[in-house]
């Protein structure tokens, strides 16, 4: 997705999919993609970061997002409509349809498509999230002291404690990975999903030590999509050119994935 939008909905959504620098200088197309549709009042959003060790991955990627479209657009309605109780329970079995629909598709070359995967769905009363890899997802929410707040959703633990190794859409195990969770909070105006290129930018640790979002970062990308009125070409490009900097690039030589979306008539 290179960047779009839908008049009259709730949300204005942009998004880009920017190869990492290894990849520019060896010629390896971007294994990153987003996709988002709009379905009545509900908006779904997607990520997907193909395994750069996987020779069709940025097959993968692409055709994840866009299953994951096909599927949570389709169930839409049905999603929005549920009590919060079963939200979460509709959100991975959704998610799992698309990860059978992936795998029955690439057939025993399923691993060559590896990609992770983490889906976003904004409901008039709730946003859920569904993921399986690294994936992050990042709220805009009310203020405290007139400062706007940042909260990064819960995500699910670590593969394992001494390497930085991820769960994909076809591993064998993947359904004991996916996470989901369901926020209800009419304050949410914004939200902010990527993949693991952008963590050093976009996330940050805590005093605790644990993970928090950059507010900096986030403020920014966030804002620059609060005016209203189409995405310019213009600033699409600034958007892809950020993600392309020699700062992002010294963080992270990575594809880099934003997917952004802020609530109208909130700025």
């Amino acid at each position: 997705m290179n960047g779009s939008q839908d008049r009259d909905t709730p949300w204005r959504v942009h998004g880009v999919s920017v190869e990492g620098y290894r990849h520019r200088r060896s010629g390896v197309p971007c294994q990153d993609a987003c996709e988002h549709r709009v379905v009545g009042p509900v908006t779904v959003l997607a990520v997907a970061d193909g395994a750069g060790s996987r020779p069709r991955s940025d097959e993968g990627s692409k055709f994840a997002v866009r299953l994951a479209m096909d599927h949570f657009g389709r169930r839409a309605g049905a999603l929005a409509a549920l009590p919060g109780a079963k939200v979460r329970d509709a959100l991975r079995e959704t998610f799992l349809e698309v990860r059978q629909a992936f795998r029955e598709h690439t057939g025993a070359d399923a691993p060559d498509f590896a990609t992770t995967l983490t889906v976003v769905v904004l409901a008039p009363e709730w946003i859920g999230q569904v993921s399986v890899g690294d994936g992050f997802v990042v709220l805009r929410a009310g203020t405290e002291d007139g400062v706007r707040q940042y909260h990064l959703l819960p995500q699910p633990a670590a593969v394992s404690e001494y390497s930085n190794e991820t769960v994909f859409l076809t591993s064998n195990d993947a359904p004991d990975w996916v996470y989901d969770s369901c926020v209800k909070d009419p304050g949410v105006d914004g939200v902010l999903l990527s993949t693991d290129g952008l963590a050093q930018a976009a996330l940050s640790r805590g005093p605790g030590g644990g993970t928090i979002p950059h507010t900096a970062f986030v403020e920014a990308v966030l804002r620059s999509l609060d005016a209203p009125g189409p995405v310019t070409d213009n600033a699409h490009d600034a958007l892809a050119a950020l993600l392309r900097s020699d700062r992002l690039t010294a963080l992270n030589a990575d594809d880099k994935t934003l997917l952004r979306a802020v609530r109208r008539g909130r700025s």
